[in-house]
């Protein structure tokens, strides 16, 4: 497939995650096996053998998620780089750091250093179980932000909206109390609320503590100039230097993934094709609700590279 219009590369984050993830990629180039074994090494995980050969439920662990996930974008992008030419990037909550690393705004080492503290900071925050997190689908937003103000309201304690993922799914983050109130509402009218099965409230005020050690290391690591934008969840908006980047990327914890601005923006500037690099299509397949108010179909094109044989084809493609 060609792309003769202007491209970005989305890199997806928690929820993209499969059996068997990158391992094809992973044998076929001994780069790509040698991150494994470098993320390994930082995690202190056997992270092909929960992935390649361990139980799903282990695989939902945000402490070896985010760095096996993170090296599965990332194995599939080394594949890629070089050969296609993105005018920006962006991705999804975890998915950021994969874009940054794509960038160049960090090395893929201190990515993967990054999003194992990450890992574990979000892990530990919440060792009493008092968070949680709920997908809301088939609700307006403004039924939604209804919801959100009513159940706090009722229940006296934070609920906020995490995810605005397109016009009709969102995913609301909180305590145990309002997300239970809030999933009632939801269903009251006729929306679905579906429980997330993570280990806390992310991307909520409840991720503080995590938020404040993740800056520290942050301001440790060796940021570089991006080669092109990064759209960033925060606000959707295009950051184009290290500094900007490396304030941003602790409030990620904290703040709303603002998803449909994102894409949205990038339209804005020009954007008209979309690749997501990584498992499962998950952004390949909101793109068409996002863009709906502000694009024909035919003006778009999104392509989804999720595994070995798919970064293989496109690159025939582009030949």
């Amino acid at each position: 497939m060609s792309h003769p219009t202007v491209l970005s590369i989305l890199f997806p984050g928690q929820g993209s995650q499969e059996p068997g993830m990158g391992r094809d990629a992973a044998e076929a180039d001994s780069d790509v096996m040698n991150l494994w074994k470098k993320a390994e090494a930082i995690s202190g995980a056997d992270l092909r053998g929960i992935y390649w050969d361990g139980e799903e439920a282990e695989m939902a662990n945000t402490r070896y998620l985010q760095p096996a996930l993170t090296v599965v974008n990332l194995g599939l992008w080394m594949r890629l780089a070089g050969k296609v030419a993105p005018a920006c990037t962006s991705g999804h909550s975890l998915g950021e750091f994969s874009a940054l690393a794509a960038a160049g705004a960090l090395s893929p080492n201190e990515v993967l250093e990054t999003v194992s503290l990450r890992g574990r900071l979000m892990a530990e925050a919440d060792p009493q179980g008092t968070g949680a997190m709920a997908a809301v689908l088939k609700l307006q937003l403004a039924d939604v932000e209804t919801v959100v103000r009513e159940s706090e309201q009722a229940v006296g304690e934070m609920i906020r909206v995490a995810n605005y993922n397109t016009p009709g799914q969102f995913v609301l983050s909180g305590t145990r109390a309002a997300i239970a109130d809030a999933s009632e509402r939801v269903k009251a009218l006729k929306g679905r609320a579906l429980p997330l099965a993570v280990s806390g409230a992310f991307h909520s005020p409840l991720m503080a503590e995590a938020a404040k050690e993740l800056a520290k290391h942050l301001a440790s690591v060796q940021w570089n100039k991006p080669k092109f934008p990064v759209f960033c969840n925060v606000h959707g908006k295009a950051v184009t230097d290290a500094a900007s980047l490396r304030d941003i990327m602790p409030q990620q914890m904290t703040s709303s993934v603002q998803w449909i601005d994102t894409i949205r923006n990038q339209h804005a500037a020009g954007v008209r094709s979309w690749m997501e690099v990584g498992p499962k299509g998950v952004l390949g397949k909101m793109l068409g609700q996002i863009l709906a108010p502000v694009a024909d179909p035919s003006e778009w094109t999104g392509t989804s590279v999720g595994n070995l044989a798919a970064a293989e084809a496109c690159l025939t493609a582009q030949a």
